[in-house]
């Protein structure tokens, strides 16, 4: 399935199933409202657009939504999606997966919320080092910082979604 051949489904899917279909991406389901109903679209580009501006507007309870639709970082992954997108973190040697729990207990202690990372092609290590990076910023600085990986994420999951390879 192309890009746009995915797309055409994606525009023709009752709304409820297309909501569905969205919330596997992002369970945000203001999000999944607001790009259901801005259907058709005409490229996956205009998708995109319309998927980043949802997300920037999504109100913080909303963010806590999606932020509960991802599993923390190293640990067992609830979904193909974030089996996929962690792979790097399987092969991590024990020090590294015993180091990334323990950020993420430091992580959340500190901010509130998992520790949320676009970890498709990134290593162990890598994530860990930006955990590391990323417990040095203030509450207002990481929580822009967590969208815009949200929004990384989204879109990967959007191009899976339309038969792309992401």
């Amino acid at each position: 399935m192309t890009d746009e051949s995915g797309l055409a489904g994606l525009n023709a899917l009752p709304e409820a199933a297309a909501t569905q279909a969205l919330l596997a991406c992002c369970s945000a389901p203001e999000w999944a409202r607001v790009i259901v109903a801005a259907r058709p679209y005409g490229s996956a580009a205009e998708l995109f657009a319309t998927a980043d501006a949802a997300l920037a507007a999504l109100p913080e309870s909303e963010i806590d939504l999606a932020l509960a639709g991802h599993p923390r970082i190293g640990a067992q992954p609830d979904t193909a999606a974030s089996a996929r997108e962690q792979a790097g973190v399987a092969d991590a040697a024990d020090t590294v997966r015993v180091a990334l729990a323990e950020g993420n207990r430091a992580y959340e202690e500190k901010f509130g919320h998992i520790y949320l990372v676009c970890a498709t092609g990134k290593s162990g290590a890598e994530l860990l080092d930006l955990l590391t990076t990323r417990l040095g910023n203030d509450p207002a600085t990481e929580r822009q910082v967590m969208r815009t990986e949200l929004v990384k994420i989204n879109r990967i999951r959007l191009a899976r979604l339309l038969g792309g390879a992401a």
